[in-house]
């Protein structure tokens, strides 16, 4: 039995009411196998601004560093967009918390789950058994690097993004990411722009100098247009593809849609000690309260957390079989409804996810 410190920051849209569910099956596992959950709610996003006057109060932080993980709903939404941009809940809350908790590297799984394989856009033949890990570099890149607007003399302005990576805070995302693959199918697909950017070829230079210390995983290089074609084209030829931050946002969320739904899409930021679980999609705040939000992306975030912060793969497996249960009875909720299953709404899937985790 173990005992357990979750924060829960719920956030704005239908970040409430997804996480909601993602607790009631936290819960069945509790109790299925014996360990005691400890959930404490914290304000973030838009919701936390407007309570308190930041995306991320100090009291969500302290939570945040005297838990063993985090569980994310979404945050965002067009209420807070004419906010300065440092209040904003995106860039205030996500990327400094990320930051202050040093979260390097996003996992982002793309799997096809056999009930779903006609949900997809693509034809059935192309995704059928299709898992895929994304692992996205998460605190450097342009997204972290100085940026400066300079006028011009003939008037107009001059913008500038820097894009900055060191030979260390490369090593430890592909290192992580050869492990991963390792784990896995042992294949591994390293993806930059080598052909044009300085900092790529130094990531390509320091992924091809690991690689002999891992010599049961085959690694491939690849451009990022070319990847992004390979996802659409061929998708089930890739196992673990490793980049830097801006590819690593662009890439996992195409190959978030080869799934069905970025409602079925789970996602984990560790590398520091406290790990933060949230789905890939964003608020939704025109369904927020209509409960048609599809929670398993939260629910398959919650199996992750287990997996990876508190070393529970057992429990981190029957969270897993009990979504593919569920969708295999034939329960969709509306993002995934088609014709001849049966519609149920966001507390109904929990309900149903939690109940087949008791009865697994």
């Amino acid at each position: 039995m173990g005992k357990f410190k979750i924060a829960v920051l719920p956030g704005d849209g239908i970040g409430p009411e997804i996480t909601e569910q993602a607790l009631k099956v936290l819960k069945a596992v509790g109790s299925k196998f014996g360990h005691e959950f400890k959930f404490t709610e914290g304000l973030v996003g838009g919701a936390a601004y407007d309570a308190a006057g930041h995306p991320l109060p100090r009291e969500t932080l302290d939570l945040c560093h005297q838990s063993d993980a985090i569980l994310l709903g979404a945050v965002g939404g067009p209420k807070w967009d004419d906010l300065p941009v440092h209040l904003r809940p995106e860039a205030g809350a996500l990327l400094p918390l990320r930051k202050a908790l040093g979260l390097y590297a996003n996992l982002r799984p793309a799997r096809v789950f056999p009930a779903l394989v006609n949900a997809s856009t693509l034809k059935p033949e192309v995704v059928s058994g299709l898992d895929v890990l994304v692992v996205r570099e998460l605190t450097g890149g342009l997204y972290f690097g100085q940026k400066r607007r300079e006028p011009l003399p003939e008037g107009g302005i001059k913008v500038i993004d820097t894009l900055e990576y060191t030979t260390p805070e490369i090593e430890r995302i592909v290192r992580l990411a050869f492990q991963m693959a390792r784990k896995r199918r042992g294949k591994l697909t390293s993806v930059d722009k080598a052909n044009v950017l300085e900092s790529s070829r130094h990531w390509r230079e320091v992924v091809s100098g690991l690689a002999a210390e891992y010599p049961d995983v085959e690694l491939d290089h690849m451009y990022v247009d070319n990847c992004a074609m390979q996802l659409v084209k061929n998708p089930r030829q890739f196992d673990v593809i490793v980049t830097e931050n801006m590819f690593g946002d662009i890439l996992s969320d195409q190959a978030s849609m080869l799934s069905g739904s970025l409602g079925m899409l789970a996602s984990a930021s560790i590398g520091g000690k406290i790990g933060l679980y949230e789905p890939s999609h964003g608020s939704a705040p025109k369904y927020a309260g209509l409960k048609r939000a599809n929670p398993i992306a939260t629910v398959l975030s919650g199996a992750m957390l287990l997996k990876f912060s508190l070393s529970l793969d057992r429990e981190s497996e029957a969270v897993e079989q009990a979504v593919t249960r569920v969708l295999d009875l034939g329960y969709r909720t509306a993002d995934l409804m088609e014709e001849g299953m049966k519609l149920v709404n966001t507390d109904e899937m929990g309900d149903l996810i939690a109940q087949e985790v008791g009865n697994g």
